[in-house]
């Protein structure tokens, strides 16, 4: 098992370099001067000129894209002279050495500063990952127990009535698009229903208060953004979980196990719908990972402070630090969530094994 995680980690890497230098290239061909943007149209040359060799932007492309690369990984390599001011913006590093006036440093990933606010990436990203991540976990929290209830209850109770309404309402849910059902909710729950729901059609996990006491915590805002982003995947656990439960419960081992006399409970719960798990295990991971990267529009119309809402503030503000920032965070995490799906599918399925 130790083996095969380390070999799985150096496969992310690999997968993380790939989209890094993706990111670099995509990013760095694409139309308008960031130093321009930053001091506005008026701005004189030579104002626009010290800027661009503040940021880098003189060098050459391959240049770039060392410099880049080098502020990603935690083991750097730094110029002492002309990377003291790059290594006072990266705050907390250890020297381990210094070769002639290179210094080796040992430090987080660096992902360069906000074009516009000036502010350290990881620092507005460390603000809004919690708030997406807590916005994915309960939504697919939501979707895995009312999916799993729901796909359970239909292949037990196998009849005519339920398998189309299943089916109707499941597709309904696949096919409906995010971000139409976030406005459809938030008109009908947070302002044609208001009185009767208490919720409101825009907020945040945190409000602040009228009367400038500060900030509290508002749960309530998290129930109609993770409702409606919860609704896809409750669709596709809801029909996976129905479809496999009914194919395991046709395999001859449930049925040696109904021959034995247990009880219908135990034959479901442990030999057929341990078996039937493995595709909702994939479908779950991937939509949370999904979740993670796809909540943009739910995020921007409940206007939850989230990954989402910086991305597009980003976009519209030419900000690419943050915007680089925001998809290496989100490629980390997808593959973190496949390394760690594909260990439990040794603990859940009995005839996956890792050699």
């Amino acid at each position: 098992m130790g083996a095969y995680i380390i070999r799985k980690l150096l496969y992310g890497i690999a997968v993380l370099w790939g989209v890094a230098t993706l990111v670099f290239l995509l990013f760095n061909i694409l139309p308008g001067d960031p130093a321009q943007m930053m001091l506005g149209q008026r701005a004189d040359q030579e104002s626009v000129n010290a800027i661009r060799e503040e940021l880098g932007l003189n060098q050459s492309i391959g240049k770039q894209y060392v410099d880049y690369l080098n502020d990603l990984v935690p083991l750097s390599f730094y110029n002492i002279a002309q990377g003291k001011q790059k290594l006072e913006k990266i705050g907390r590093y250890t020297r381990l050495a210094t070769i002639g006036s290179t210094a080796i440093v040992l430090k987080a990933p660096y992902l360069r500063m906000s074009y516009q606010s000036k502010r350290k990436v990881s620092d507005i990203l460390g603000e809004a990952f919690p708030n997406t991540l807590l916005l994915a976990f309960v939504s697919i929290s939501i979707a895995m127990v009312l999916g799993l209830a729901i796909g359970i209850l239909t292949a037990v109770i196998n009849t005519n009535f339920l398998n189309k309404l299943t089916l109707f309402v499941t597709t309904i849910g696949m096919s409906l698009p995010s971000f139409f059902a976030a406005i459809l909710m938030a008109w009908v729950f947070g302002f044609l229903l208001e009185h009767h729901t208490g919720l409101s059609m825009t907020g945040s996990l945190y409000t602040v208060d009228e009367y400038g006491r500060g900030e509290f915590l508002s749960l309530r805002n998290l129930i109609l953004p993770a409702l409606t982003l919860g609704m896809r995947p409750l669709a596709v656990v809801t029909e996976l979980t129905r479809t496999s439960l009914l194919e395991a419960m046709s395999m001859d081992y449930v049925r040696t196990a109904r021959a034995k006399g247990l009880k219908p409970v135990r034959v479901i719960c442990i030999h057929a719908l341990r078996n039937a798990l493995n595709p909702v295990v994939t479908a779950v991971s991937g939509w949370f990972a999904s979740l993670l990267a796809g909540a943009v529009f739910v995020e921007y119309v409940f206007d939850w402070k989230g990954i989402g809402v910086v991305v597009v503030d980003a976009l519209d503000k030419y900000d690419f630090p943050v915007i680089m920032g925001a998809v290496l965070l989100i490629a980390v995490m997808l593959i973190i969530v496949n390394i760690i799906v594909d260990i439990i599918y040794g603990f859940i399925d009995p005839r996956v094994r890792i050699s």
